[in-house]
């Protein structure tokens, strides 16, 4: 029985080797358990640096745990097979010892018919061998495990790396879609604001148009009181006439091409419509309404309290006879339309139409009404040329430093609706408009309207502007130009250029040469000729708009353009 106990301990002792084996087996599953898993870790963690980091630290615990275990169970194996082959080996001496055959062994049989000896014998080897087996396995799975850790610690710091790039990038992306938002709601608070100006724009068309309508309606009642009178008279043919200018006129005016010529009043001046009328019809002048509004907005604009400017006016018996000595609105009015009515008088004005006698009598009413009857006297009416001496009588007279406005005329004439109805006609109205702009500096306006983006000389792009104004380009009376000598070949070409020996005109153009070279340097507007002198308006002149004077045969005058109007 003890034989079998015996042999009984030799499967014990292949059990014992089948658990090594599956300790090594264990290891081997662990190790490849470790691997998925961090395999996993990584896929699972790639975007966050923190991840990246616990992972690291798992991998390097889950190593150390591994290589601990397996070094501990590896030496419990070799300790368990040391002590079984020493037992062995003791057993076996002490049953030689005692069958007296240590020298010759004796081949005692088992139950499955081997040597007790020659099984331990071989158990030792296949212990000795799976413990080599074993060592190795050890070391490759130590030597595997290091080398993961450090291929998932290469891995791991790349996903690092790239995750560090990739959030740079992000941030990299989110700044331009901020930056992008940004010029976006500024481009769109831009957009708002052009559209807000447009639309003020539209509002104020529209307002400009609706005047227009109603302007082009009054004419018509207007002339329609001069056509009663011309059907009284039998005056068929001027009757037809007339409404054919007038048709015309209020077409004109309806589709708003009025717009440019005039400027439309102040809010401030509308506010007075009906004061306005009411002393307008108290003085017989009811139907010059349009008219006292045009210069009541360019005396005061409808605002203070002497909106007509009437202070020093003789019917003023009120207040003090100094500038904006009045201090009541109502009596202003009152006192200017007496004052206005006065003057339409004297001027021999006779009706809202009557442009040539409404200068004289708007002239005399910024200068009083000693001036209608020097300028009747000595010249036959308005002209631009005789304002201006007449003002500079006064100045001498009076030893001031200016005496009322010299462009009075055409500076209220702007805001007159009638005035885009029939027009101011002739040189008159070219010398006028280039007149109202005198002062100006820079030349912007005009060369911008030329279509210049930069400075340019502006002298012709002036003279062209006002004869735009007038109509005249599209007439074909004078060229758009913007250089000198292209305005001389043109009058050249149509054969109404004229040497410096010519005596001008009002509203002929004149060259000039300044070096006698050949070459055009300069243009302007003739506004008058008076006694061997030429006085002009031009633009670019000390870079305004200011008068000249020239001698007749100035030896700098190149010749003019002779417009025919």
């Amino acid at each position: 029985m003890s034989r079998d106990i015996k042999v009984r301990q030799v499967r014990h002792d292949v059990k014992a080797l089948d658990r090594g084996l599956t300790a090594a087996e264990h290891m081997k599953r662990g190790f490849v358990r470790v691997k998925d898993q961090t395999g996993q870790m990584q896929a699972e963690n790639q975007g966050s640096s923190e991840s990246v980091a616990y992972a690291q630290d798992q991998i390097s615990r889950t190593a150390e745990s591994l290589a601990y275990h397996g070094g501990r169970q590896l030496i419990r194996t070799g300790e368990q097979f040391g002590r079984i082959g020493k037992d062995r080996i003791s057993r076996g001496a002490r049953s030689m010892k005692n069958d007296g055959s240590l020298q010759k062994p004796v081949q005692r049989q088992t139950a499955n018919g081997r040597s007790i000896v020659q099984q331990s014998v071989k158990t030792r080897k296949r212990n000795t061998q799976t413990v080599k087996s074993l060592q190795k396995t050890a070391s490759s799975i130590k030597n595997g495990s290091a080398k993961s850790v450090k291929a998932g610690g290469r891995t791991l710091k790349t996903a690092a790396h790239s995750t560090r790039a990739a959030g740079k990038t992000a941030a990299r992306t989110a700044r331009t879609a901020q930056a992008a938002a940004r010029a976006s709601a500024v481009a769109a608070r831009r957009t708002a604001q052009a559209a807000r100006a447009s639309a003020r724009a539209t509002v104020t068309a529209m307002k400009v148009t609706a005047k227009a309508a109603m302007t082009a309606v009054k004419s018509v009642v207007a002339a329609g009181k001069a056509l009663i009178g011309a059907i009284s008279a039998g005056g068929w043919i001027a009757v037809v006439i007339l409404i054919i200018v007038l048709l015309l006129g209020a077409a004109i005016i309806l589709i708003g091409n009025n717009s440019e010529s005039q400027t439309p009043v102040s809010e401030e001046v509308e506010t007075y419509d009906p004061l306005i009328r009411q002393y307008a019809n108290e003085h017989g002048i009811g139907d010059y309404v349009e008219l006292i509004k045009a210069v009541m907005m360019q005396e005061s604009g409808g605002q203070g309290t002497d909106p007509m400017q009437a202070s020093e006016c003789g019917y003023n018996t009120r207040y003090p006879n100094t500038p904006n000595g009045i201090t009541d609105p109502e009596y202003s009015i009152n006192v200017g339309i007496q004052n206005l009515a006065a003057c339409l008088q004297e001027a021999d004005v006779e009706s809202p139409l009557d442009l040539e006698h409404i200068k004289l009598a708007l002239q005399g009413y910024n200068y009083g009404n000693g001036y209608i009857s020097w300028a009747k006297e000595n010249y036959g009416g308005y002209s631009a040329a005789n304002a201006s001496e007449f003002s500079d009588m006064m100045v001498a007279q009076l030893g001031w430093s200016s005496y009322g406005d010299k462009e009075y005329v055409a500076h209220v004439l702007r805001y007159y609706p009638y005035r885009a109805l029939i027009g101011m006609g002739g040189s008159s109205d070219l010398v006028e408009v280039a007149m109202a702009q005198e002062g100006y500096i820079g030349g912007e306006m005009f060369w911008r309207w030329y279509g210049f983006d930069t400075y340019q000389p502006w002298c012709a792009c002036f003279v062209s502007w006002c004869a735009d104004q007038c109509g005249y380009i599209d007439a074909g009376v004078i060229p758009r130009f913007s250089l000198c000598s292209a305005g001389v070949e043109w009058f050249r070409e149509k054969g109404r250029f004229m040497d410096s020996s010519y005596i001008p005109t009002p509203g002929d153009l004149i060259f000039f040469d300044w070096e006698n070279d050949g070459s055009i340097n300069h243009v302007g507007i003739v506004v008058s000729v008076e006694n061997g002198f030429i006085n002009t308006i031009e633009g670019n002149s000390s870079n305004k708009v200011q008068r000249g004077r020239y001698a007749a045969g100035d030896s700098t005058i190149y010749g003019y353009g002779v417009v025919t109007y």
